[in-house]
């Protein structure tokens, strides 16, 4: 075997993921790929895959990339000739209580919204299509007759075959043993056979991606879990078609493998392998059998299919697979390193997502930027915190636990918390604040009046804090409230060409002067909004940049990765440096008033500016803006000072009746003056005019900025898709998101994100209205709306303007 000496890109890891980069990039963009496998393709955790392949997800892009996998499958032997073992069985998943019933209706209305045919059956139904399953403890099940299965060896075989057919190399038994850097790029790759010289590596290194991510400084967190299933001998009467199954109320699932079943489960016990590392020689091998640990799950697999009782087992099957601490996969260019990408930790849905993982990560590395939205997989959601392995391990532990869990609305994570916390947060908690978590942060989400528990208690409908909320709300819309928003993303940008970077990477106007902020969409080159943020410029060469607590590395990453090459200019993250304090309500003007001796005026600090100002003896920067639609700051405070700088603002502002806010009600005032949220309303695949954001974007200024071209060449062309709002007069209804938005009975697309206006005493959700030949003002007013919620059709109101604005004079005031 003699490796080439260079490549433009390498791969790493010959699994599904790994072949199926390989065979995009060759098929797709013809690119020169050489993939490495230290072992022999398959055998790390793809040769004991179970390969159920499910499509739906709560991501219209994530369900795109599964549904392309299905595609991708179907045609596989014919373009190979190496069969792929598809069968197209359907799913059934099984609902055996109203909650879960109600999240199966919500789910379908999901999965119409995304184009696919989601049924409801009864349970006689059920029993119709498997007979030998005991339906008597059943609601119903939901299902989807396109998903299926297929044989993880014999695909990951057919892409390899696919992938050399395109002129990509494979070579096995070549062990990645570091990486020569430069500039902090990857230059070289070493391996056990010798080196590579290359422009781009693929980490598709599946238990090991960690491991390969570490040679290079990348952290990629992972967890290998022991995941069993068994093998049963044959079934008699099990049709070789049967569906696949989901059971999740006893966490299992089945499927049909040659007359027998596989079936296997989601145990809340799980046991992790290792948070060392994953030893190299582990190759096509599995762990002892542990029937003690499996009898969980085969108690209730019996109870579900009595047969299981008195057929045979076959073999077990007690594998590492790689789990990620929110159960979504990894994909991505890594923050530390800009050409090193990531694909792994696919929580035992490699095989579903295969197909289309490798489509969009071969796109990604030719083009640099995702090409669809795909922040729920993307890497740089983590963070530092994300390098502790033993935080990793609990935090996974309790995702791979909650896999066929409820899926609650708002519900949190409960290990490893508290984990990093502000200044405030004992003085909080003593105020009875309810804690959410966010990127390791804890926030109060709301605070529970006297003579109730501080916790939120799940459920489908409305929850235990719905009131409390509403009162907050009220509060700030009324008074003043102040929140803790610590967890803000802060960062300077400082140089002599920190301005000329930030031209070029804001699509708004940044070149404004000293002591002025502006609101400004960071743009892909498809005219796409990448983050969302405000730019404070501080002094001639210095900018301060303050952006939402989960997009940290994310917005970091996007700024540092873009300021051109050979400018002068800096880029630092000073997050923990500053305590944020957000002072909110007609009345937040008098409490600030009392706290320093700046002029507050709106005559010398108008809306859109940001000034250094002394409270309680330090030194703060208060921006003057808003999110929630009311006159306000944002106060930004060295955060040791955090606590007295609150207590001075609590004790200044109690005849103003002040009170701490939670992250709840900034929610439920934000949908009503109609704020977009990054990564729910507006994405990678939005435009700043499709989002109704034109205003913020300098089309008129002739400056070139990433996302210009795509923005001029659809300018003055007609939209296809446009943001609007919608209102439900119905109280009982609850809106989350990924509702269907019906117009005159046909569907034009799904709500983007949903609550409740405490101030209207309405539902409230937003969502693009499609149309292939134009979103004209004309087509949106003249529509009759309904939503569907949870399969079932109520009547809503259309509003192109913010539905609550009677502040709008109070917040400029």
């Amino acid at each position: 075997m003699t490796l080439p000496s260079q490549a433009a890109i390498v791969v790493i890891g010959g699994g599904i993921i790994g072949c199926s980069t390989a065979y995009h990039l060759a098929r797709d963009h013809k690119a020169d790929v050489v993939l490495l496998e230290q072992g022999k393709l398959t055998s790390g955790s793809t040769w004991h895959a179970a390969g159920l392949v499910g499509q739906l997800r709560s991501s219209a892009s994530i369900t795109r990339v599964l549904k392309y996998s299905v595609d991708l499958y179907k045609g596989l032997e014919a373009e190979t000739g190496l069969a792929t073992g598809w069968k197209m069985t359907g799913c059934l998943r099984l609902a055996t209580n109203a909650d879960r019933w109600t999240e199966y209706k919500r789910l379908a209305t999901t999965a119409k919204s995304f184009g696919m045919d989601m049924q409801l059956l009864s349970p006689a139904e059920v029993k119709a299509m498997w007979p030998l399953m005991e339906t008597g403890d059943l609601v119903g099940a939901s299902w989807l007759p396109t998903d299926g299965q297929a044989s993880p060896s014999d695909i990951t075989q057919s892409l390899a075959k696919g992938a050399r057919m395109h002129g990509a190399k494979l070579f096995e038994d070549v062990r990645v043993t570091g990486f020569e850097m430069k500039d902090g790029r990857i230059t070289v790759v070493k391996t056990s056979e010798g080196d590579i010289a290359c422009d781009k590596v693929v980490n598709c290194a599946g238990q090991w991606a960690r491991q390969v991510g570490a040679l290079a400084g990348i952290n990629v967190p992972l967890q290998p879990v022991k995941h069993q299933y068994i093998i049963t001998e044959k079934i008699d009467g099990l049709a070789t078609d049967a569906p696949t199954i989901r059971d999740p109320d006893r966490r299992t699932y089945f499927k049909e493998e040659v007359g027998g079943l596989v079936m296997g489960g989601y145990e809340p016990n799980p046991q992790a392998w290792t948070t060392g590392d994953v030893p190299n020689d582990w190759e096509f091998r599995l762990f002892d059998d542990d029937y003690d640990h499996f009898e969980q799950h085969m108690m209730q697999a019996i109870a579900r299919v009595p047969a299981l009782e008195t057929v045979g087992v076959k073999q077990m099957i007690n594998g590492p697979e790689s789990f990620t601490p929110d159960g979504n996969f990894i994909l991505g260019t890594a923050p530390e390193c800009a050409n090193m990408f990531v694909g792994a930790g696919f929580n035992a849905f490699g095989i579903a997502s295969g197909g289309g993982a490798g489509w969009v990560l071969a796109q990604w590395v030719v083009d640099g930027e995702a090409p669809l939205d795909l922040w729920v997989v993307d890497i740089r959601r983590f963070s530092n915190l994300h390098r502790d392995r033993q935080w990793v391990c609990d935090r996974t532990l309790e995702a791979y636990g909650k896999h066929y869990t409820i899926g609650f609305p708002h519900e949190e994570y409960a290990s490893g918390r508290p984990r990093i916390v502000s200044p405030l947060y004992d003085r909080l908690k003593q105020q009875n604040a309810v804690f959410g978590s966010k990127l390791g942060w804890e926030r109060p989400n709301w605070f529970a009046p006297q003579g109730i528990e501080p916790r939120d208690i799940y459920s489908m409908g409305r929850q235990n804090w719905f009131a409390a909320v509403g009162d907050e709300h009220r509060h700030v819309r009324e008074r003043v409230g102040v929140f803790d928003q610590s967890s803000f993303a802060k960062y300077e940008l400082s140089g002599p060409d920190a301005l000329k970077a930030l031209d070029w990477i804001c699509a708004n106007d940044v070149s404004r002067p000293v002591g002025r902020l502006t609101y400004t969409q960071l743009l892909n080159t498809r005219g796409g909004i990448e983050a969302d943020l405000t730019v404070a410029r501080l002094a001639e060469e210095t900018f301060y940049i303050v952006t939402g607590t989960g997009f940290r590395t994310h917005d970091s990453s996007w700024i540092g990765d873009h300021i051109g090459e050979g400018l002068k200019a800096t880029l630092v993250d000073v997050t923990e440096d500053f305590g944020t304090l957000s002072l909110m309500g007609p009345r937040a003007r008098d409490v600030l008033a009392a706290v320093t001796d700046t002029d507050v005026s709106n005559a010398a600090f108008p809306f859109g500016h940001v000034r250094e100002i002394a409270i309680a003896g330090h030194t703060i920067r208060a921006l003057r803006v808003t999110y929630v639609g009311e006159l306000g700051w944002e106060l930004h405070v060295p955060i040791a000072a955090t606590g007295e700088v609150f207590d001075a603002l609590m004790a200044a502002g109690k005849k103003h009746d002040i009170r701490p806010v939670g992250y709840r009600a900034l929610e439920s005032l934000r949908l009503e003056k109609g704020y977009r949220a990054w990564g729910s309303d507006i994405t990678p695949n939005d435009t700043p005019q499709e989002a109704g954001l034109g205003w913020a974007v300098k089309l008129r200024k002739n400056t070139d900025f990433i996302g210009r071209r795509a923005l001029e060449k659809t300018s003055g062309s007609a939209l296809k898709k446009r943001f609007a709002g919608f209102t439900v007069d119905d109280p009982d209804i609850v809106l989350l998101g990924r509702e269907t938005i019906l117009r005159n009975g046909e569907p034009v697309g799904y709500l983007t994100s949903g609550g409740y206006g405490y101030t209207l005493g309405m539902n409230i959700g937003y969502g693009y209205v499609r149309n292939a030949d134009e979103v004209s003002d004309d087509f949106l007013a003249s529509g009759d709306y309904e939503l569907v919620v949870a399969m079932e059709r109520t009547p809503a109101k259309i509003h192109l303007e913010p539905m609550y604005d009677p502040a709008a004079e109070r917040v400029k005031a």
